[in-house]
């Protein structure tokens, strides 16, 4: 892959994370969870063919944003790592996450979660978390770890690479029926 299409790869990727946070604005301190198929990405099908310097073009758009924000990453690994997380280890103190004892590998947790992995300050594993909004490059099914009300959004970007995106914020239950009254920002 050229030097070019690496760069489409960290303009795709920042222009969609630059939307989800700005149209789901999670509050500082926040958790926003990654899933990444790097092989997705490349036109493979995932888990196929994976290509950490695609993976590390996603890294490179994201962190950065996420960092400026006050916003913590938790980047999904593969299956074979049951989908753990990896997060800073201050973000696993913070909610209460018990860190698991893993290195995410290329072919063993994913090139996304390996280029997290080494781009974190202080990097630990975790099995699950509850996060504010959610970014899927390439249909890694991060659902099971956005908290329990996700609004799908529909972004600008439609891909990274070759792969789908799909985005989510998420919001407060509401509760109380057809008498409550909610606050009209939810």
């Amino acid at each position: 892959m050229s030097e070019t299409s690496y760069e489409a790869i960290y303009e795709a990727a920042g222009a969609a994370m630059s939307e989800l946070l700005e149209r789901a604005n999670p509050a500082r301190g926040s958790l926003v969870v990654v899933g990444c198929s790097s092989s997705e990405i490349m036109g493979s099908n995932i888990g196929k063919g994976s290509t950490p310097e695609a993976a590390q073009a996603v890294y490179n758009a994201i962190a950065p944003l996420l960092e400026e924000r006050g916003l913590y990453l938790a980047a999904q690994c593969c299956e074979h790592l049951n989908r753990a997380l990896i997060v800073e280890r201050e973000a696993a103190e913070k909610f209460g996450y018990e860190p698991v004892c893993v290195i995410p590998q290329p072919k063993a947790g994913g090139s996304f979660a390996t280029a997290a992995w080494h781009g974190m300050k202080d990097p630990v594993a975790v099995e699950h978390v509850r996060a504010s909004a959610g970014l899927d490059i390439g249909g890694t099914l991060i659902g099971m770890h956005l908290k329990d009300v996700a609004v799908p959004l529909r972004l600008a970007v439609k891909h990274v690479g070759e792969a789908p995106i799909n985005a989510a914020r998420t919001r407060p239950k509401l509760i109380g029926g057809a008498r409550a009254v909610y606050p009209e920002s939810v």
